[in-house]
């Protein structure tokens, strides 16, 4: 009898515990976004606007956008497009 008490008891713990990890890991997000600097850009999937059309890929971090709302500088000639203020910054650096 007690075996199956002590048994009920973890795996109430372990489902105790997955929920708080949970209902914990989405207040953390909401609280991060709250306090992102302001132009730091979060990743996101490529908008509306960038599935008809060929996508650029930023040079630094890799992330495919819409050349409509990339960030974009020329340099030697050649157009680079970023995701972010903070990419662009990286590559002129």
């Amino acid at each position: 009898m007690n075996l199956f008490r002590l048994l009920a008891y973890l795996i109430g713990a372990i489902l105790v515990v997955t929920l708080l990890r949970s209902v914990l890991g989405v207040v953390m997000r909401g609280v991060a976004e709250l306090f992102r600097p302001p132009g730091m850009s979060t990743p996101t999937h490529p908008s509306k606007e960038g599935l008809g059309g060929e996508l650029k890929k930023d040079p630094v971090c890799g992330t495919f956008i819409s050349p409509a709302t990339a960030i974009q500088t020329t340099a030697g000639g050649t157009t680079h497009y970023f995701c972010s203020v903070e990419c662009r910054d990286k590559f002129h650096a």
